[in-house]
């Protein structure tokens, strides 16, 4: 839970961050520009056209039916690499299972020994295999739906698959090197100027800082989606953003064109992006804990099946541990290993919530495991809305500006009013002068 209020604390603290930024940038007051129109764009609908309500200029106009099917088309694109995702993540669960039992029982000593190993290894290679098909798949219907914007978001999706700094490196040392090459030739060195070194490096890529921010928002996402599980990924992700700050000062320094500058009061839609992770890292860790964890199960035998039961809960003579004798025995179930028609005979024990083999109802849910589902979807609830509370309740605790700052923004109002009324005064004084009359600081 902490990790979830982590994140609130994060975003609310980025929006002070951002007001003393858009501040220092004189961005308080300024509005973005309409954006302008691609020059594709213009050239395939110039031929119908709509006065702009704003402007009062005619502009090219997309009909609404050609924009709905581009964008079912674009959609159904997305719905299309997003099935084979989900498709390619559960061939790979069901090959780990395959794997762990073939492997565990292979002939060869090595491979049984070491099985887990064994099926860790194969499924990393089939990940990284499916994740090269993926790309390929993704560039041909890229391809085949050239020019629909929503395709934007599964290209910058792909990218941080296979970033190509390496590529950039490479590139500009290759250029570098033909410079050289090519002015030793000349009978006199000539040193370029900056400029010129600087066109020589490789262009920014078409979508700007995309990518990046693409790379952080997945990072928050991991790291507080998935922090129940793995709980040392803040760290990790800590450890990465320091030595990553680096590398990417040392990329738009030396391996990049300076990028061309924009205007902005923050980052646009991300923001959103990361506040809804933040609501779903939370849906997503209460699942993991009431599911995962074995406390739910613990909690309710003990207050429903122990021995404590039948005893009342005093102080005196209640004791957690004392009330979870024969917990294990309870929540394993019995399984009647005739049943396979191997020849097998006797029981075998298994973890789960099922009537024995010899009861009228054999192998059903018991109402044991109707208990723990209850208790753990009563914990989910209660969980999230306790957490979505103290939320609520920090971010109504932190301002979205500092102090500091509001008593700046305040005192510069004030200044310009001042300066407003003692304009106007000069003014009301000059024209007073000219009629012969005389004008003491107050209003007439």
């Amino acid at each position: 839970m902490h990790w979830d209020l982590s994140a609130t604390v994060f975003l609310e603290f980025w929006k002070r961050r951002r007001a003393v930024l858009t501040y220092d940038w004189d961005l308080i007051d300024w509005e973005d520009e309409e954006e302008e129109l691609r020059p594709q764009f213009e050239a395939k609908y110039s031929q119908v056209e709509r006065v702009n309500p704003i402007t009062g200029k005619p502009e090219p106009f997309q009909p609404f039916p050609d924009k709905l099917s581009r964008l079912m088309v674009s959609v159904s694109g997305i719905f299309f690499m997003i099935s084979l995702v989900l498709t390619a993540v559960f061939a790979v669960v069901v090959y780990r299972l395959v794997a762990m039992e073939q492997f565990a029982s292979f002939q060869w000593y090595f491979i049984k020994k070491y099985w887990q190993f064994a099926t860790s290894g194969t499924g990393v290679c089939i990940n990284f295999m499916i994740i090269m098909s993926l790309n390929v798949v993704y560039e041909k219907v890229a391809y085949l739906l050239t020019d629909l914007d929503l395709l934007d978001v599964l290209e910058s999706t792909t990218n941080f698959l296979t970033d190509g700094d390496w590529k950039r490196l490479l590139q500009n040392w290759w250029s570098r090197r033909k410079i050289k090459k090519g002015g030793q030739l000349l009978e006199h060195k000539i040193s370029l100027p900056q400029w010129e070194k600087d066109w020589n490096l490789q262009p920014m890529n078409l979508h700007g800082l995309m990518d990046e921010y693409l790379e952080m928002v997945l990072q928050f996402g991991f790291t507080t989606i998935f922090v129940a599980a793995f709980p040392l990924a803040p760290l990790l992700a800590l450890l990465n953003n320091i030595i990553e700050i680096r590398l990417d000062a040392y990329k738009f320094v030396t391996q990049w064109r300076r990028p061309m500058p924009a205007r902005a009061t923050d980052i646009g839609i991300w923001y959103g992006i990361l506040e809804g992770i933040g609501v779903l890292a939370v849906i997503t860790n209460a699942f993991v804990i009431a599911i995962t964890s074995d406390y739910i199960p613990r909690f309710v035998y003990a207050y429903k099946y122990g021995p404590c039961v039948d005893q009342g809960y005093r102080q005196e003579n209640y004791t957690f541990n004392r009330c979870l004798k024969g917990y294990v025995n309870s929540s394993l179930s019995i399984f009647d290993l005739s049943e396979l028609g191997m020849g097998y005979s006797g029981y075998c024990r298994y973890r789960d919530y099922r009537a024995p083999p010899w009861s009228s109802s054999p192998y059903e849910f018991t109402l044991q495991f109707w208990h723990v589902l209850a208790a753990r979807l009563a914990f989910i609830i209660v969980f999230e809305h306790l957490v979505f509370g103290i939320k609520s309740f920090i971010a109504y605790l932190i301002p979205d500006m500092p102090k500091d700052l509001c008593d700046r923004m305040r005192r510069e109002k004030y200044l310009v009013q001042e300066m407003m009324y003692e304009a106007e005064l000069e003014h009301l004084q000059r024209e007073r002068k000219k009629n012969g009359k005389q004008y003491h600081h107050e209003w007439p």
